[in-house]
């Protein structure tokens, strides 16, 4: 009860300060963006809702599917409807290039140093943090893998692997299998031979390789016993283990970490209240409600300490599963996904 009274004067608070913000009515509503589906009913319950019975006024959703050319769009001929949108990584970096967002005072949203690292960006805030893992199936009392080593040992460890399709991930995985510390693992991959070898890895398992596309994939091939071990989502499979009671494991060892960032496009004419929505979205006993509907990781210190502790295990910024991890790294899939991607397709038709 105390956490909910505190989360509503905190509601009122914000309230008080757009309403004081803001000198006139726009045109339009604010329209907030996100990935839909489970995540975006519980954003909605959490805080498009409740922000919008705060301000007093209607807060409209939308939904997408990422791809910086929509964005492009969206902002070539004014406002093109959105407001505040999710985007991943690689889409932050090229929208913030190219004045696609803008340019945000932290202050004026949270205090700067209660965000974790990597979530806070000149362009955009964390809208929550996602970790590649590596799954494996522990119904017949296998002994847990400790590593992406693991995952390329057929022999201590028979059976099927699947990994996502295309390169981003994939390569990054054979290489840390390979003995590539994760510091190290973009330097290497930046040059001719550090591609090749990462290659030369995953052939080690090419036969017994499948690949997924969608995030439900991963415990569905392990349920169906199509596969022993996957890559996957963390969240795909930390709802699997705890709504639907499948024997899972789950190794955070050397998972790849990516977050997810909240974002105001520079044709908003909605900027107070786009502003508004962002400083909400940072209050932290919201953040530590929402992860227990779906395991993503929070964005601001302050919130860490209130996730609930049957939770708190399965998320990426729990301390446990935030040692020996890897960054996704935005800069270089920029620059090398179209070379990158031609040479996967390749490989994967032969």
């Amino acid at each position: 009860m105390r956490k909910v009274n505190q989360f509503f004067h905190y509601s009122a608070a914000v309230a008080g300060a757009i309403l004081l913000l803001s000198g006139t009515a726009s045109a339009r509503d604010l329209t907030v963006v996100g990935w839909g589906g489970a995540l975006q009913e519980q954003l909605r319950l959490n805080f498009f809702d409740p922000y919008s019975k705060a301000i007093g006024k209607p807060v409209l959703e939308d939904s997408w599917d990422g791809g910086i050319g929509l964005l492009r769009t969206k902002t070539a001929n004014g406002d093109g409807g959105w407001d505040v949108v999710q985007v991943e990584s690689e889409e932050l970096e090229l929208g913030c290039q190219e004045s696609l967002f803008l340019k945000l005072d932290v202050a004026a949203i949270a205090n700067p140093d209660d965000f974790l690292p990597g979530n806070v960006h000149e362009c955009g805030i964390g809208a929550g943090s996602y970790n590649f893992v590596l799954g494996f199936d522990k119904k017949d009392g296998n002994v847990a893998p400790g590593g992406w080593a693991d995952f390329f040992d057929l022999q201590k460890f028979p059976g099927k692997r699947a990994l996502r399709q295309g390169p981003k991930g994939n390569l990054e995985i054979a290489l840390m299998a390979d003995g590539v510390a994760p510091a190290d693992v973009y330097s290497l991959l930046a040059t001719p031979e550090g591609v090749d070898r990462a290659f030369q890895k995953l052939d080690s398992i090419k036969a017994d390789l499948v690949f997924w596309k969608t995030g439900s994939q991963p415990a569905q091939m392990m349920a169906a016993g199509d596969v022993a071990m996957s890559s996957s989502y963390h969240s795909g499979l930390v709802n699997a283990i705890r709504k639907d009671n499948l024997p899972f494991g789950i190794v955070w060892n050397q998972s790849l970490t990516t977050t997810d960032s909240w974002v105001i496009l520079t044709t908003t004419p909605n900027t107070q209240e786009a502003y508004g929505l962002l400083k909400f979205m940072t209050n932290p006993d919201a953040q530590a409600r929402l992860s227990s509907f779906q395991p993503i990781g929070v964005s601001v210190k302050s919130a860490v300490d209130k996730v609930d502790p049957e939770t708190a295990p399965y998320l990426p910024t729990f301390p446990d599963n935030s040692k020996n991890v890897l960054t996704l790294n935005a800069s270089f899939w920029i620059d090398h996904i179209d070379t990158l991607t031609e040479r996967w397709t390749a490989w994967a038709g032969q």
